[in-house]
């Protein structure tokens, strides 16, 4: 019987990608679910001060009978001082967009050299309006002068990771969840599962 497990998001590709790498031992709902259960700000500093917002937000919902799983997750760019940041999702503002937040960040490097860049993901577990555990994965790579690639979302067709040379909108799903900051948050966070 696979465990159930709430993922705090109403983010269809985070739920997809993330159900993929727990695999069939989980039932994976989302807050798609549960339309009445309120927004949660994300006002932390850090992504693993928002992840522990959300997990713990949504999991007083559901008292100790559910495991909520949440994370935060962005990019980090050197030559940026480490921008977007924990605002990747919101990067161009109010009403940001992918393809608004991809657009401001290609038009802030332009004519920059040092194009280092990682994804950064952090993995917060809670139950019962509790932190259980969180867990953190980062991908090392670059930035590339313009997108690349269909699959994926957010900044993927400009994120090439380390020792590839395509991005992750173009690499094949299995092989960017192995190598994917959310891939090695969630590695650490199943490991973690298993014991209990």
């Amino acid at each position: 019987m696979p465990h159930r497990l709430l993922i705090a998001t109403r983010n269809r590709h985070k739920t997809g990608e993330l159900a993929a790498l727990l695999g069939p031992a989980f039932q994976v709902e989302d807050l798609t679910a549960h339309p009445d259960l309120p927004e949660v700000e994300e006002t932390g500093a850090t992504f693993a001060e928002n992840a522990a917002l959300k997990a713990v937000a949504a999991s007083r919902h559901f008292g100790s009978e559910l495991l909520v799983l949440a994370d935060d997750s962005g990019l980090e760019v050197d030559a940026l001082d480490g921008a977007p940041g924990v605002r990747s999702a919101r990067y161009s503002g109010e009403g940001a967009t992918d393809r608004k937040n991809l657009e401001l960040l290609l038009t802030r490097m332009q004519g920059i050299p040092h194009r280092a860049a990682r994804f950064r993901c952090v993995i917060a577990l809670a139950r019962g309006g509790e932190l259980a555990a969180s867990f953190e994965g980062a991908c090392e790579g670059r930035i590339i002068e313009e997108p690349r690639g269909c699959d994926g979302f957010g900044y993927d067709p400009v994120f090439v990771p380390e020792g590839y040379t395509r991005t992750f909108a173009e690499l094949p799903g299995e092989v960017k969840n192995a190598l994917s900051h959310r891939g090695r948050a969630m590695t650490l966070a199943l490991a973690w599962l298993r014991e209990r």
